[in-house]
Order: C-alpha cells, then sequence, then structure tokens
C-alpha cells in the first residue's frame, strides 16, 4: 500500500476554481473521507488522484513516486463510483474479473483473485447470476469487488452509498469499513453525508470552496471546529450561532447576545482580552443544551439558566428536537424522545458552560 500526497494542488474549469491550492497527505493504510457540500471540490479532488482529470498547478505523490502526469491505468488505483457501473450482459464472475482479464492476468490467478474477492463481500453464491437479477445492495458489493480483485494501491469511492435506501446504507458503512481494515489498502471516500463520515473515517478532510477548511479524527471536527463552516455542517441538527459581545461588569465578564448574558468561564479572560467590547458569535450544540426538570446537565458540566418558551416541536421517535424562544432568538435543544413537551411551554434551558464555541465575527475562525 502506500501514502498519497497532494502539494498545492488546484484545478480549474473556466475562471471557477475547482480546486484550490491543496494540501493533503494521506497515511499508508489510512481511510480518509473528503466531506463537504455539493461543488465544494470533493469529487474533483478524488478525480485528480486518480488521473481522471488533469491539475492546472501543482503534484500528487504515491509514496515518493510522482504520479501528477501519469495516466490513470498507470496509477494502481482502483475506483467505485455512485452508479454501479457493472456490465447487464455479464455474470457477476465476469464483472468482478473484467479489470483482470484487460490486464491480461493468467485464468487461475484471475480464479483465485475473483473467488477471494467475492467471500470477502459475502456475494461467492451470487457468481453465476447476472446484475438485473441482483439487489442494489448486492450490485455495490459486486463494484466493491471489482475494484479490490485489481489489489490497488489507492481505492477511491465517490459517494458510493448514495443510491441504496438509509437502512442499507448502514449496513454497507459497516461492511465498507470492516472490508478496508482487512485488507488495509489506503482509502479516499468522497461524502456530502456527515454521518457515512463521521462513522467510517480515520479523518476528515472538508471541504468547502475548493479548500480543505479542516482535517482532523471524527472527534477533533465534532468536538473542535476550527470556522462556523465546520461548526454548521457537522451535527445535527446544525450548531446554535448567535451574535454576542464580550463586556465587563462588576469583576466578571459577560458574553452578551440579544436575548441574555452569560458569565464566562475564568479560562477564557485571557483568550478574549482583545474582543473586549467586540462583536463575536456565540456557539452551543443542541446536544450540550438542557431543560431543567426534564434531563439533566453532566456532573462535570457548569450550566448557565436561560428561561424560554416552547417554540416547535420536532419528535423524530428516539430524539425530539425543541425550539425554545428565548426572547430575540431561538435556540435548538436535543433532548431523549421519550421527553414530551408542549408548544407554549414555559422552560429553563441549562447551557453547558464548558461546551460553548467561540468564534470571531469577521474571519468566522474559531477563538474558542
Amino acid at each position: 500500500m502506500v501514502e498519497v500526497r497532494l502539494v498545492d494542488v488546484k484545478k480549474y474549469f473556466g475562471r471557477v476554481k475547482a480546486v484550490d491550492g491543496v494540501n493533503l497527505h494521506i497515511r499508508d493504510g489510512e481511510f480518509l473521507v473528503l466531506l463537504g457540500p455539493s461543488g465544494c471540490g470533493k469529487t474533483t479532488t478524488l478525480r485528480c488522484i486518480a488521473g481522471l482529470e488533469r491539475v492546472d498547478q501543482g503534484r500528487i505523490y504515491f509514496d515518493e513516486e510522482d504520479v501528477t502526469d501519469l495516466p490513470p491505468r498507470a496509477r494502481n488505483i482502483s475506483m467505485v463510483f455512485q452508479s454501479y457501473a457493472v456490465w447487464p450482459h455479464m455474470t457477476v464472475y465476469e464483472n468482478i474479473a473484467f479489470p483482470l482479464k484487460i490486464k491480461k492476468t493468467p485464468s487461475h490467478e484471475i480464479e483465485r483473485r475473483v473467488k477471494a474477492a467475492a467471500e470477502l463481500l459475502g456475494i461467492e453464491n451470487l457468481l453465476e447470476r447476472y446484475p438485473h437479477q441482483l439487489s442494489g445492495g448486492q450490485r455495490q458489493r459486486v463494484a466493491v469487488a471489482r475494484a479490490i480483485v485489481v489489489e490497488p494501491n489507492v481505492l477511491l469511492m465517490d459517494e458510493p452509498l448514495s443510491n441504496l435506501d438509509a437502512l442499507l446504507r448502514v449496513r454497507m458503512r459497516s461492511e465498507i469499513k470492516k472490508l478496508q481494515k482487512r485488507i488495509g489498502v489506503t482509502t479516499i471516500y468522497v461524502t456530502h453525508d456527515q454521518v457515512e463520515a463521521m462513522t467510517m473515517a480515520d479523518r476528515i478532510a472538508v471541504m468547502n470552496m475548493g479548500r480543505i477548511v479542516q482535517l482532523g479524527t471524527p472527534s477533533e471536527i465534532y468536538h473542535k471546529p476550527q470556522n462556523m463552516f465546520v461548526a454548521g455542517f457537522i451535527g445535527s441538527p446544525q450548531m446554535n450561532f448567535l451574535d454576542a459581545i464580550i463586556e465587563t461588569s462588576e469583576e466578571k465578564i459577560l458574553l452578551k447576545t440579544k436575548s441574555f448574558e452569560v458569565p464566562l468561564l475564568s479560562t477564557y479572560i485571557k483568550v478574549l482580552k482583545e474582543y473586549m467590547g467586540k462583536e463575536i458569535v456565540l456557539g452551543i450544540r443542541p446536544d450540550d443544551i438542557y431543560i431543567k426538570g426534564y434531563t439533566s446537565i453532566p456532573s462535570r458540566g457548569r450550566a448557565y439558566e436561560v428561561p424560554g418558551t416552547v417554540d416547535f416541536v420536532e419528535a423524530l421517535g428516539s430524539d425530539t428536537i425543541v425550539h425554545v424562544d428565548v426572547g430575540r432568538d431561538i435556540l435548538i435543544v436535543k433532548v431523549p424522545g421519550e421527553i414530551a413537551v408542549r408548544i407554549g411551554e414555559k422552560v429553563k434551558l441549562l447551557l453547558d458552560l464548558n461546551k460553548l464555541h467561540l468564534f470571531d465575527k469577521r474571519s468566522e475562525r474559531a477563538i474558542i
């Protein structure tokens, strides 16, 4: 297997900067996810790695080999697309064996590899069937088996689960992740689905407007977002954002929003000196707000109480999303599904002061 490095890679389509100076180091055997909204450049980045798009600037390396100008067939990569792209006139066996036949692999080696790949994907009993006799999930397994049968240095996946139903996507996520760990191939996976990214990735590269805006483990991306874009894109429901001003009052530092004032922990004082009297943005996740009398804040948490009125309730079964009017702002709170609050009910919210996120309003970069 290999490590993959992108050095200042740029790709333009006319005046559009599809990939704008991407620098990325993907470790040997790593499962890295390129995550972002439509049009952010993640698929174009993947296609540049594959050699399907020619970069306009920068270099791409597999280990120490510069592959920037090599065609796809010379890079020893495999790719799984959003569409299954299986040949309807070929059996499952023939579909999986096809890339090996193109490479003129000996027939006995083809048989060994096809059977091994089919066993890994649990489709060894389907080898004589045709694609029209398979379910969507089975056809996707065929596509993955065809990709790994060539024993690639790098496996590239472009939203491979987006055409599957929700239940099958959950099952395929775990199967692909377990398969990748078993074969140890360096894998780059593109998706706009944050749940896929969080559950499958060793590391996530969040992209926006052709650039990587944060690279880290799923835990780092979720708990320590480096800017407002990442903070808002990761997490469901989205993080609450409120405009606020840092003020001092009676030797205390207050975070003053349009609806309430929050006394800040002393650990924030040094960091916030340059923001005194300036506008910033307060962020807090719905999971880090509690409803007094219904849910309790963790023992390590330090709570601040905010009164409000329930404005709207979304009952989702396992969870309930509660929209609370706290004056001139609406805070969204995520609570267990068995909690039943009514629209118009007066409640007291408990904000976990240890879980506040503060952002520079102009640059949108994280302060804390």
